[in-house]
């Protein structure tokens, strides 16, 4: 099952996204542990050892989607939300000491 975003050119016309997919339906065990089948490992260059942030998605109280996103990337992304946040921050502690009240 497949799920295309349609999405417009600047010029108007309409072009197909891939947005997500189903790749396959997998089975957990007794242990609470899944296997994802060799061609995904092998599409999404998965190998022993990778680590993997869980990430859920949960709307009303209901569990909705699990996903998993390399340690490396989640890294990167928190660099790219919080490095700007802690200058900002940075930025505004050192105005408030550098200013004096008279």
């Amino acid at each position: 099952m497949k799920r295309k975003l349609e999405k417009l050119d600047t010029n108007g016309s309409e072009h197909k996204t891939k947005c997500c997919k189903m790749e396959s339906i997998i089975s957990i065990d007794d242990r609470g542990q899944m296997v994802l089948p060799k061609d995904i490992r092998d599409s999404a260059d998965i190998q022993a050892g990778n680590k993997f942030a869980v990430i859920s998605w949960e709307k009303d109280g209901q569990l909705y989607c699990i996903s998993l996103m390399r340690v490396e990337q989640l890294t990167d992304s928190l660099k790219n939300i919080l490095l700007p946040l802690l200058r900002d921050f940075e930025g505004k502690s050192n105005n408030k000491g550098g200013q004096h009240e008279g």
